[in-house]
């Protein structure tokens, strides 16, 4: 299903090398338990026509282009809407517009403008489908590992990958707990929209820092609240409809957090409520989204009665 081989040798060189040696029998290992639907989710991968892009845009967006015709087209289409739903992107392959529930390009034009990407060894953790890693490399990202264990996610990045297999992009079907303790060879972490699912934050935070070499920098993007260093909400049951949410600390917080990881130069470079343009259904994408997560008659509250999504970027240095 995917070729490591490209990977190991871009790695054996870097302090990365180690860990590469064993993703093979890493990866075969998950294969093998596998996932109910994976069978139908590859089906849906192989049955993409064989294109080669004329041009490939990552910088304004994750745009492929060919000529081809609509028959064409709309087989790109088919196999495309097989791996429903498709949370986020956009993408735009071959005059098929992926529209996803979330305008993750909106989230990326208020992250990028504070990173420096240019030659750097990425590693974007709870990557999804890879919107980000393309729009990584499009930044002027080295190379670009993703992990997340959800499975379908993991196809979609195949999708687009099997028109892009020269790219220095690759998806692992791995959490982070599955990686080798002090790893300590990424130059950049991400971690957007994981640290509210993780039941101990602190954890969380030190294993992103183990990741990184010294001097590296954590990209971390999460639902926040409003208030000072003492301000953190832990939801009772659900938040906006989501049982795995535990933490929503005030960015102050957040930061200390941050601090008491052992990070410096902690900053915030963007805090945005989530707006319903932003996340909404969509073809691409039919179940509920932010709107029916929202009380109707006040849209500052969610459905529970608690602060509606706003979303803070921390930058920090390891």
């Amino acid at each position: 299903m995917i070729d490591l081989s490209p990977l190991i040798q871009r790695l054996a060189p870097t302090p990365l090398a180690q860990w590469a040696t064993t993703l093979p029998a890493q990866l075969e290992a998950k294969l093998r338990k596998g996932h109910g639907d994976l069978a139908r989710w590859q089906a849906a991968v192989d049955a993409l026509p064989a294109l080669h892009p004329s041009a490939v845009d990552l910088v304004d967006g994750v745009r492929l282009d060919a000529a081809c015709d609509e028959a064409t087209r709309q087989q790109v289409q088919t196999a495309l809407m097989g791996l429903s739903p498709w949370r986020k992107g956009p993408f735009d392959l071959f005059g098929v517009h992926v529209d996803t529930e979330w305008r993750s390009d909106w989230k990326w034009s208020r992250v990028a403008p504070h990173l420096d990407l240019v030659g750097k060894r990425v590693l974007d953790v709870g990557c999804g489908n890879g919107y980000y890693q393309w729009r990584m490399l499009g930044a002027g990202a080295d190379l670009v590992v993703g992990i997340d264990p959800n499975w379908l996610f993991f196809c979609q990045f195949q999708a687009v990958q099997r028109y892009l297999p020269q790219q220095p992009a690759w998806h692992l079907p791995f959490a982070l707990e599955e990686l080798p303790a002090q790893l300590e060879g990424f130059d950049t972490v991400f971690s957007m929209g994981v640290f509210y699912h993780r039941r101990s934050p602190i954890e969380h935070l030190l294993a992103l820092k183990d990741c990184l070499v010294k001097g590296g920098e954590l990209v971390l993007e999460t639902l926040v609240i409003e208030g000072d260093e003492q301000q953190m909400l832990v939801p009772e049951d659900r938040y906006a409809q989501m049982r795995n949410v535990w933490f929503l600390p005030s960015v102050p917080a957040l930061a200390r957090l941050m601090r008491r990881a052992g990070f410096s130069d902690v900053r915030c470079v963007d805090v945005s409520v989530t707006q319903v343009e932003e996340q909404r259904s969509t073809p691409w994408m039919r179940y509920q989204s932010l709107s029916d997560f929202l009380d109707p008659n006040d849209p500052t509250r969610t459905v529970e009665g608690l602060p509606a999504p706003r979303r803070a970027v921390m930058v920090a240095r390891k």
